[in-house]
């Protein structure tokens, strides 16, 4: 069985690459995660980028995605755990409902190299041997790129390290010396809590008709940015945002 990851941008339907439009055609099975947290939105993103860059000889299945616990006291042993659980639900999907001879795709938000589990997940599924399959991954433009590209930014100063992180890691990061940090998976706004001046370049579900972008010194333009968070999530269901923090 042949598994394809594609990347496919973080959210706009004509922000794939031309490879990822190519392999989409290639797929005769999409395997779709329903993450069950009333946002139909996110399946609804993917089946239109189905229709707009496919010629529909294709079949889509929505796989429940095990349900995890957000902000567990063991944060590694819970994702662990949610990742055998997500392994085990596709598994029985490419076992029960996807032939030997047939390609299987995922729709991977983003890029599939930068903080997302998939390239993990499908690993999990062939060490645990039940499933025999060959994989590809093809590269996706990420929120990073979206959010440098939509304020005109070189995400480096000259000469200078750049730090891409969560806002869980946010702190320890600023702690170790950091100065010039992407951060995304921020659903708490970390940033918030910085003390000291920094400039900030913000955006929020990058790529959509309701995309959010603000910029400015952090201390003026928070409320601005939480004003922004809730009209996304207002318009869509979801908030998916991603900044790029620069010491003053």
């Amino acid at each position: 069985m042949r598994v394809r990851l594609i990347g496919i941008g973080p959210g706009g339907p004509d922000d794939l690459t031309v490879a990822a439009v190519r392999a989409l055609e290639s797929v005769d099975v999409f395997l779709v995660a329903d993450k069950n947290r009333g946002v139909d939105d996110l399946v609804d993103v993917r089946e239109d980028i189905l229709r707009r860059h496919t010629s529909g000889a294709h079949r889509v299945i929505v796989v429940p995605d095990p349900p995890r616990d957000r902000n567990p006291e063991r944060y590694g042993d819970e994702v662990r755990d949610w990742h055998a659980a997500r392994a085990a639900a596709y598994e029985s999907v490419l076992l029960e409902q996807v032939r030997d001879d047939e390609t299987a795709g995922f729709l991977v938000w983003g890029d599939p190299g930068l903080y997302d589990s998939t390239i993990r997940i499908v690993d999990h599924i062939l060490e645990r041997g039940r499933v025999r399959l060959d994989y590809d991954v093809l590269p996706g433009v990420s929120s990073v790129q979206m959010l440098a590209a939509r304020h005109r930014l070189v995400l480096n100063t000259v000469g200078s390290s750049i730090l891409v992180t969560t806002g869980r890691r946010l702190g320890t990061g600023i702690e170790a010396g950091a100065d010039n940090i992407v951060v995304v998976l921020d659903g708490g706004l970390a940033c918030s809590e910085l003390r000291g001046q920094w400039n900030i370049w913000w955006g929020a579900n990058l790529g959509t008709d309701d995309e959010e972008l603000v910029a400015g010194p952090l201390t003026d333009v928070l409320p601005s940015i939480r004003a922004a968070r809730i009209r996304a999530k207002n318009a869509r269901g979801w908030v998916m945002d991603t900044y790029l923090l620069r010491r003053c």
